[in-house]
């Protein structure tokens, strides 16, 4: 049986997401709380591995149970005298048990969990990641109470001049320029949108939704937009730095505070399985 999971963490004091020996992951706080409710080993397939520092508010993965944990499921949440809790009943159920184990006012917690339909695959099904970047600059100031989730530079920036660079930079591109370089990882992606906002309290807020990200490429997009913000870099300049396809010091790759994962796409239940095999078979060929 595959269950899909949906989570939000605040990724301040997790070495990010995947498993590392001797580190708290999110990965392995979860598996953990997994393998107290259900036993055996459970194994989570995340839809966008975050670094460290990374939050996010719409995190999906998906767990196989085998036969035996299937079991344990389906005893656990089994309420006599209420009538028989139907199968999704008691898959519902299994994320308040992972939010009990992992405690009250935890850092991480499952908000939901539910059977995943056929074909779902937490990675290789989804069709775009939409992720947020909060700023604060000289216009907003600053909030000690949003500090976990909110970077902070000294300048003021131009929002405008920022929002009309994100603009330039949407399309299929090789975002190599905005990317940490990985052996034998491509770095086409489709930059679906990219945009920038002051909400009420003035903080500077950007959207960035993609078919998947690179290394280290909301953070470095960020960073060139930042850089026009505070007039160091034109408009035209970080579409050139993307065509050149070269890394410039004058792009920093932001902290990871500002940063978090808000929202993944699937496709229509009867186009999972279909999307899956062509990302799975796109990224062999990559």
């Amino acid at each position: 049986m595959r269950i899909r999971l949906d989570i939000a963490y605040d990724g301040t004091h997790f070495r990010g997401w995947a498993r590392q020996p001797g580190l708290r992951t999110v990965q392995e706080t979860l598996e953990s709380s997994l393998a107290r409710v259900l036993g055996g080993d459970p194994r989570l397939v995340v839809a966008g591995r975050t670094d460290a520092g990374v939050h996010a508010a719409g995190q999906v993965a998906h767990v196989d149970l085998d036969d035996a944990q299937v079991q344990r499921l389906l005893a656990r949440h089994a309420r006599p005298g209420n009538g028989t809790p139907t199968l999704d009943d008691r898959a519902g159920a299994l994320a308040a048990r992972m939010t009990g184990v992992v405690g009250a006012y935890s850092d991480v917690g499952v908000r939901a969990s539910r059977v995943a339909p056929a074909g779902f695959d937490a990675r290789f099904s989804a069709v775009w990641r939409r992720y947020e970047y909060r700023i604060g600059d000289a216009v907003s100031g600053y909030d000690p109470l949003e500090r976990h989730r909110t970077t902070s530079v000294r300048s003021s920036l131009d929002v405008e001049a920022m929002d009309a660079a994100a603009g330039a930079l949407i399309g299929l591109h090789d975002f190599a320029a905005y990317c940490k370089p990985r052996d034998e990882a491509t770095t086409i992606r489709t930059l679906l949108e990219f945009d920038w906002h002051r909400d009420d309290a003035g903080v500077l807020v950007a959207n960035v939704k993609a078919d998947a990200f690179c290394h280290s490429m909301v953070r470095a997009l960020v960073g060139a937009c930042v850089a026009v913000g505070d007039g160091r870099l034109a408009v035209d300049d970080v579409v050139g730095i993307r065509d050149e396809q070269e890394r410039v010091p004058e792009v920093k790759v932001l902290a990871a505070r500002g940063l978090t994962l808000t929202e993944v796409g699937y496709p229509a239940d009867d186009l999972l399985a279909q999307r899956a095999e062509q990302t799975r078979a796109r990224r062999d060929r990559e």
